[in-house]
């Protein structure tokens, strides 16, 4: 694993009104190298594709074939999250005052010794907060 994947910079590769250079580079990383992702990431990226549809960002079948773009990216997912979620998980959550989701990604690279690839200026923050390196390193 090369790094924890936040769905922002998978969506940001994807997404046409998102596109994004320093997304691209980290995503291109990943042809030699799989991302790392919590289960939570599957939702959280099929939930910004139906907003995106609610909004009129999207169609249904633009949605759908980012989707099949999605489940065909590189990224292991971390099926021990439920040793964490309850106990580190959210304990770092109040510590850092941020979401039990944000702190899945950051839980996961604590654990893996892994930078976090993110678009995310909260989720950015919080890595400082806990000198986690982030991918890109500069936005």
């Amino acid at each position: 694993m090369a790094f924890v994947l936040d769905s922002s910079i998978a969506l940001a590769r994807l997404l046409p009104d998102e596109h994004n250079a320093a997304a691209t580079a980290v995503c291109d990383r990943m042809v030699h190298e799989a991302g790392l992702v919590p289960l939570l990431w599957f939702a959280e990226t099929g939930n910004v594709l139906a907003s995106a549809v609610r909004r009129g960002r999207l169609r249904k079948a633009h949605a759908l074939r980012i989707a099949e773009a999605l489940l065909k990216m590189p990224v292991q997912a971390d099926f021990d999250a439920r040793e964490h979620a309850l106990t580190d998980t959210l304990k770092l959550a109040l510590r850092l005052d941020i979401t039990t989701y944000d702190a899945t990604y950051l839980e996961l690279a604590l654990r893996h010794g892994l930078p976090v690839a993110t678009l995310d200026k909260g989720l950015r923050k919080a890595c400082a907060k806990l000198k986690l390196s982030v991918l890109p390193e500069k936005l």
